[in-house]
């Protein structure tokens, strides 16, 4: 059974819920190090021994990418349902970010010229994992955001199964409908060094997004400064607030609908009320003895499973700030109430028909969020993170004549005559250079 706590208690879950990662693992970070570092330097040569080491497949610069033929074979083995949902589903996603979107901004005043220039980043890398981990709704989500910002090429690397094609075939659709514009058979550690440096069949892109396992998280950490990247996401996670008004079997499904995604994910639920924590107990097990991925879920739910008793709403709203969650549901009768009390989550869904997997999916907004309690400083995935910020600055004779001496002052106070030289020299101020 999933454990009931009290709120003096939660320090101890936060604590093992933070140390769930496995960033500190030095050997495996000294095997990513090895890897990105041989890619970097031999290129496609130790990009394609490490596919048929790690894949089991011999790829080669003329198998590597994608075909045209890859990918409509793959709309062919789609259900027409499916391919529906997936195209709203792109187009809510679409919408959304599209309200994101900024534009260059200049202002004239007092004889200066000041903005800010946005500008689309030129080529961005889309990691996407296989297998069971491939979910194309994440296709989605790292996607379109950037082609709404204006970037100018997408390219995606995804592994490719022993017999050289895509491990996920619904991927490819998901690219497609996004708009991605060419798609590489390679994933791990090697897949993000080949997106970091460039080989002779991949090219060198300007930032990384996309989730992946510990190498590839590793990895991405690996190669950053040399490319942007989104975040080193951690496990997934879900903390559900809900009052002594909620439906307990509806509080259940909603945290196993985060347990099902890995063992290590995170499924919490922080109540004011002690009865209904001792329900949603109850129907956790029920519900999970129903679940096809009940190995996973009972998993998840032994190890960070927990129910967290507090005194009223405002501990429970103290509660998450404390823990940041990646996913926070405000189940309570007023949820508009307890909103100005939250400051750090990646998304809340307020009340009892926003589910988790709405957003997950459909709703709009983007699913790759801040997990490991980075929410208290990271954001959700935007258009803002494909596009670069420069400022602007144009002053005529005037402006810069009228505050020479204070720019002068500023300078010399800080031992920097060359800079204040700049400056005077326009004007007859030389500083003894």
């Amino acid at each position: 059974m999933v454990p009931l706590i009290f709120e003096n208690e939660a320090e101890a879950l936060r604590a093992r819920l933070g140390a769930r990662t496995n960033m500190g693992n030095d050997e495996i970070a000294a095997r990513v190090k090895e890897i990105v570092r041989n890619v970097r330097e031999k290129g496609d040569a130790a990009l394609f021994d490490y596919t048929e080491q790690f894949d089991g497949v011999r790829l080669a610069p003329d198998t590597v990418m994608v075909t045209r033929e890859e990918i409509a074979r793959a709309y062919e083995a789609a259900d027409e349902k499916w391919l529906s949902s997936m195209r709203e589903a792109a187009r809510r996603i679409r919408a959304f970010h599209e309200k994101q979107k900024q534009n260059t901004w200049v202002n004239f005043e007092n004889g200066i010229a000041l903005g800010q220039k946005i500008t689309p980043l030129r080529r961005v890398g889309v990691y996407v994992p296989g297998g069971t981990a491939a979910y194309p709704s994440s296709v989605l989500m790292n996607v379109i955001p950037a082609k709404v910002a204006g970037v100018e090429e997408i390219v995606m690397v995804t592994p490719p199964g022993k017999d050289g094609s895509v491990s996920y075939p619904m991927a490819l659709v998901a690219a497609d409908i996004a708009g991605v514009d060419s798609i590489y058979k390679t994933g791990g550690a090697q897949a993000i060094a080949a997106l970091a440096f460039g080989t002779a069949s991949i090219p060198r892109v300007d930032k990384i997004t996309g989730p992946g396992n510990i190498y590839v998280a590793l990895a991405k950490r690996e190669v950053f400064g040399y490319v942007g990247i989104d975040m080193v996401a951690g496990p997934s996670e879900v903390l559900v607030v809900a009052d002594g008004a909620a439906n307990p079997a509806w509080v259940a499904a909603d945290l196993l609908s985060q347990a099902e995604h890995d063992p290590m994910a995170a499924a919490i639920l922080v109540t004011d009320s002690e009865t209904l924590g001792r329900a949603v107990q109850e129907q956790l097990e029920a519900q999970t003895a129903r679940l096809p991925r009940r190995t996973i879920v009972e998993k998840s739910l032994r190890a960070y499973g927990t129910v967290v008793v507090c005194r009223d709403l405002e501990a429970c709203a103290a509660m998450v700030d404390t823990f940041a969650p990646e996913h926070c549901e405000l189940y309570v009768q007023d949820p508009w109430a307890l909103l100005p009390r939250i400051h750090n989550a990646g998304a809340l869904f307020l009340g009892a028909y926003s589910p988790e997997p709405l957003g997950d999916y459909f709703a709009g907004p983007n699913h790759v969020l801040p997990t490991s309690g980075t929410a208290r400083f990271f954001s959700p995935l935007s258009v803002d993170d494909f596009v670069k910020k420069t400022s602007i600055i144009c002053a005529q004779r005037t402006e810069l004549e009228n505050v020479t001496d204070d720019v002068m002052r500023l300078a010399l106070g800080e031992g920097l005559q060359a800079h204040a030289n700049a400056v005077g020299i326009r004007f007859g101020k030389e500083c003894g250079i």
